[in-house]
């Protein structure tokens, strides 16, 4: 049979639960907050440096801290950061001229290979905005039986025509320089999964929430 509980017991238990109360209610931002561990870390000016591909970059090159995305455009996670935190991310820090972010290309499959081409062909100030509704539709033309057709009219939207779109997709140079861009993360910088970010030269894996990206920017600045 059980012992019953002792009043210091019931006190010792009260204090336990009157705690872990005001944590749920007051503190579960405590954790929200707290900087995820980095899995490593790289040398920040090897990483910076030129590639197979010009980096394409969001905010202003003089920004106090760099955040180097390694992405497949096929990867679910990768999606739901461009959708749900990025937007936060660039204007709280992108767009104030304290953060800058480089999107790399680190390809799963042929059709993240095949979307990221397009990006590339597009005019400069069409990269950024035709990679997020690449990512927003991204259930449309990765799950597709044929996924031909709705990239196409994806592409029509940052001006390609139909020449334009075949020419991009069969220029065997690009997808070699696309595939060199992660082979290069994944030889260099240990890049295994996507997202992968570098923060400064610190390596995090995973969708990143917002809070937990300001945790490790704030520190930063």
């Amino acid at each position: 049979m059980n012992e019953p509980l002792t009043r210091r017991q019931i006190l010792a238990l009260a204090a336990v639960s009157t705690a872990a109360m005001t944590l749920a209610a007051n503190g579960s931002a405590w954790s929200q907050e707290a900087a995820p561990a980095s899995s490593g870390k790289v040398d920040a000016a090897k990483l910076l440096e030129q590639g197979s591909l010009k980096d394409m970059v969001m905010g202003k090159a003089d920004a106090p801290v760099t955040i180097v995305e390694y992405a497949s455009m096929t990867c679910p996670h990768c999606a739901h950061f461009s959708v749900t935190t990025l937007p936060t991310i660039k204007a709280k820090y992108i767009d104030t001229g304290k953060a800058k972010l480089i999107l790399r290309e680190f390809p799963f499959d042929p059709r993240a290979a095949a979307a990221f081409m397009l990006a590339r062909c597009a005019p400069e100030e069409r990269y950024y905005p035709l990679v997020e509704v690449l990512f927003k539709q991204q259930e449309q033309w990765a799950a597709a039986a044929n996924a031909e057709e709705p990239l196409l009219q994806i592409s029509k939207l940052a001006g390609f025509t139909q020449e334009s779109f075949k020419a991009c997709l069969t220029n065997q140079k690009l997808l070699d320089d696309v595939n060199a861009v992660r082979e290069r993360g994944a030889n260099d910088f240990g890049v295994d999964s996507t997202p992968t970010f570098f923060i400064n030269g610190a390596k995090y894996s995973g969708a990143l929430t917002v809070d937990q990206m300001s945790a490790i920017i704030d520190p930063l600045l």
